[in-house]
């Protein structure tokens, strides 16, 4: 009983310790990130589809790659599938609640569907139980065209109207980039690991385990990062990291996995995987009817999320 609750208090230490590094990581980052966007003369969306986005997805795919090595395969698809849920329902919403967004016309209609289309796709990849090395190759040649994409609209026109200050060095801004990734990886591992280990105190079972606690965690630095953008005004900022860490999740972290080791799909229920798309098409059809997200539509995102979660513990 007494080491029990030994455990109990040093994973609830490490999860504290966990999320004050995530906060502090997402500020630095998001200051490097914003500062490098002006500098650089290129859009804080782009940014946010891309340097933002990779960054804080590689607690994704840590977990992912653990837990595919390890054969959990259900686990690590489930982590990109429930994170990808996360980031839709909670970090956009969540976003909103901070400070309403206005939906840009890129992102209205390029953006929201693509990451609707990358969802479908996984589906459809998993849909015969498998994800082979042949669709990670796929995955991996998507991925790059999304990175030659999201160049291209930075090179055509996107550029900030802020400007830099001129005694800000681009050391600095790298310095403050690299701290905040090195504080958020380690802090989400810390949430992750230390929320893993509660849930299995608790008594949580393990098939929930990668489409929440590790879905979750693994998206708090997303979260983190979006809602401090959100409440320096940096909407955009906010939106593309979310809506790249989809991206990422599936072409990226997914390909990368899968290319090391196939995975086998089978306990992804297809009520995780309607909530996986439908979450997509309701964002779409709140972004379309102001072009903007207000903190109503905000707390409709997060409380769906909030209900799937409910169904996921309960059932």
């Amino acid at each position: 009983m007494c080491i029990f609750a030994l455990d109990m208090i040093l994973n609830i230490f490490f999860l504290i310790i966990g999320i004050a590094l995530v906060l502090w990581g997402a500020d630095k980052f998001t200051d490097g990130a914003s500062g490098i966007a002006r500098k650089w003369h290129v859009s804080e969306l782009v940014i946010g589809l891309t340097v933002v986005a990779m960054g804080t997805s590689l607690p994704e795919l840590m977990v992912s790659l653990f837990s595919s090595l390890r054969g959990s395969s259900d686990m690590s698809v489930g982590n990109i599938v429930g994170s990808n849920i996360f980031n839709t329902l909670t970090i956009i919403g969540a976003s909103a609640l901070m400070m309403p967004v206005v939906i840009q016309k890129g992102v209205l209609y390029r953006d929201i569907p693509l990451s609707f289309v990358f969802a479908l796709l996984l589906f459809v990849l998993s849909y015969d139980g498998n994800i082979t090395l042949l669709d990670a190759i796929f995955l991996l040649i998507l991925f790059c065209g999304f990175l030659y994409y999201t160049y291209y609209i930075g090179t055509h026109g996107q550029k900030t109207s802020d400007e830099v200050r001129e005694d800000t060095s681009i050391w600095k801004l790298l310095f403050l980039l690299l701290i905040g990734i090195v504080c958020l990886v380690s802090g989400g591992q810390l949430l992750v690991n230390n929320a893993a280990d509660l849930a299995r105190l608790w008594g949580v079972r393990e098939s929930v385990i990668g489409l929440t606690i590790l879905a979750a965690g693994t998206s708090l630095p997303e979260l983190a990062t979006s809602m401090v953008a959100a409440k320096k005004g940096s909407a955009g900022l906010a939106m593309g990291n979310a809506i790249g860490s989809n991206v990422f999740n599936i072409a990226f972290v997914l390909g990368t996995c899968s290319a090391i080791r196939s995975m086998v799909v089978q306990d992804i229920s297809m009520v995780d995987w309607a909530v996986f798309i439908f979450s997509n098409v309701l964002l779409w059809i709140f972004a379309c009817s102001k072009r903007s997200l207000s903190k109503l539509e905000g707390l409709v995102l997060v409380l769906s999320y909030i209900a799937y979660l409910t169904y996921l513990v309960l059932a």
